[in-house]
């Protein structure tokens, strides 16, 4: 017996946080491969990129309340037309701000943070003001609502599942376009070599804008998944930009696969630690432990090689 539990119930219960933490390790991953994107493929400190999210959310939330009300027989697949749309509106803000803002701060990446810091303000009351302060829930459709009985102990979540297999088709699609298509390989250049990627006839202003278009998208599909496990507030997004950026920078700012892997190891961790400790506790020892290693491998888990 450990306590009031068994071997058995122990068991569970740790099946239980796993999963719980695999739920959180989706939404690491569907934040981080964005900003992995801007800040790892791109060098630009992204602060607002908590806000892309929130932005996803609210897209998401309306298209539930206008389905509701228009059109209720689509509302039992309402949620893949919300993710459609929330990828399109935070791409295009996303190009928006790059053609405004961004493009005019390349190599200054202390701008980059000051003035991106400042959008996140301008978005959060923008926000504020047009959907007002309080938090606002989107109604799931019926079958993702309830829980899948994997044994007689333990209960899995389906909108837990939905958002996992979610992360798993983005995670595929994100790696087919950056490793496996001609623009993959043109972004790819880009990073590497800006000017002779310019010289051989790669307009590398239209590929800065899709880049940071694609990682906004993302982190509005990042969004969508949000209103499964969470509210939409204005300043909801702050409340994962830091782990965002800590999820990256552990990985290795250039490396998805070190993001996705740095993904599973601080969630996992975190869900794990939340059963035995107090969940600030549970943070303070992720976040420990994470500082220690950066101390000892600066560049994350994954650096990438580039030839010199």
């Amino acid at each position: 017996m450990f306590g009031d539990y068994s071997i058995s119930d122990l068991g569970a219960i740790l099946a239980m946080q796993g999963f719980a933490g695999l739920i959180l390790f989706s939404v690491y991953v569907l934040m981080a491969l964005g900003l992995a994107i801007i800040f790892g493929q791109m060098g630009v400190i992204n602060m607002a990129h908590g806000e892309f999210m929130i932005l996803g959310a609210y897209v998401t939330w309306m298209t539930s309340n206008a389905v509701q009300h228009t059109a209720p027989w689509l509302f039992p697949g309402y949620f893949f037309i919300a993710m459609i749309l929330a990828f399109i509106a935070s791409g295009a803000l996303g190009m928006l701000v790059e053609w405004a803002l961004i493009r005019h701060l390349y190599k200054r990446p202390l701008d980059t943070l000051l003035a991106t810091w400042g959008l996140s303000l301008i978005l959060q009351q923008a926000y504020r003001s047009i959907f007002g302060a309080r938090e606002v829930g989107v109604e799931l459709p019926e079958w993702m609502m309830g829980s899948w009985q994997a044994t007689d102990a333990i209960q899995i979540p389906i909108n837990g599942m939905f958002v996992m297999g979610l992360t798993i088709l983005i995670t595929i699609v994100v790696f087919y376009i950056l490793f496996w298509s001609s623009w993959g390989k043109q972004v790819r250049a880009v990073v590497q070599n800006r000017v002779m990627a310019g010289a051989v006839g790669i307009n590398t202003e239209k590929v800065d804008r899709y880049t940071f278009g694609l990682g906004c998208g993302i982190a509005g599909i990042a969004g969508s998944a949000f209103t499964m496990i969470g509210s939409t507030g204005p300043t909801a997004g702050q409340l994962y930009i830091v782990d965002t950026f800590l999820v990256v920078v552990f990985g290795g700012a250039a490396s998805l696969f070190g993001t996705i892997a740095s993904a599973f190891s601080i969630s996992q961790t975190q869900s794990t630690l939340e059963f035995f400790l107090s969940g600030s506790m549970a943070k303070v020892i992720t976040l420990l432990t994470i500082v220690a290693i950066l101390m000892v491998r600066p560049q994350g888990l994954f650096a990438l090689k580039v030839r010199k």
